[in-house]
């Protein structure tokens, strides 16, 4: 193969596009001072980028609730009521008729006081239980930080069924709001 040491800038240039400094004789100074013809146009000025300074994420622990029932046919019932865990004689009373007719058990569902709960809205909700369907009685879809919806009316966000009504010693007494419920209970698919 014959000698591969070239001291041609143009030759050189084709390999090399970044600076080369030479350090040595005048012979070689010579040779790196000499502008010689391109091919290959010089690269462009990179630009300047300012630092960018990208805000931290805090990751929110995962929700923990305390709730009443098992979840096995993953029900969420959200009641809202700050004197009472659940609802009062008559709200409970409501509530386990409507369990009833869905044929439902203590071991279905989830019964949640979203009083003590207020700073969490649907996506934690969902996702913690894994909800096919949330009753929602007394909180409102705003309050879960939803778009309204009407009332008694079976809504889906999402894959989710949900529903929300009155809070549930209300309920008791208004018979026109229950049997409107009762026409979107009957619709309900587990």
């Amino acid at each position: 193969m014959g000698d591969q040491l070239t001291t041609s800038a143009a030759a050189l240039r084709m390999f090399f596009t970044d600076d080369i400094y030479l350090v040595g004789g005048d012979e070689q100074l010579a040779v790196a001072e000499q502008p010689a013809p391109s091919l290959i146009p010089p690269p462009a000025p990179l630009p300047i980028v300012e630092k960018v300074v990208m805000p931290v994420l805090e990751i929110a622990p995962a929700a923990s609730f305390n709730y009443l029932g098992k979840n096995q046919k993953n029900v969420l019932i959200l009641v809202k009521d700050d004197q009472n865990d659940v609802s009062t004689e008559r709200g409970r009373e409501l509530l386990r008729n409507i369990v009833k007719a869905l044929q439902l058990t203590a071991n279905d569902f989830a019964l949640l006081n979203y009083h003590a709960y207020q700073d969490q809205h649907f996506p934690a909700l969902k996702e913690f239980f894994a909800s096919k369907l949330v009753m929602a009685f007394g909180v409102t879809p705003v309050q879960l930080g939803l778009v309204e919806h009407p009332a008694n009316t079976i809504v889906m966000e999402g894959a989710v069924q949900v529903v929300f009504s009155q809070n549930l010693d209300m309920l008791s007494d208004n018979q026109n709001e229950k049997k409107a419920l009762w026409g979107s209970m009957k619709k309900i698919r587990l």
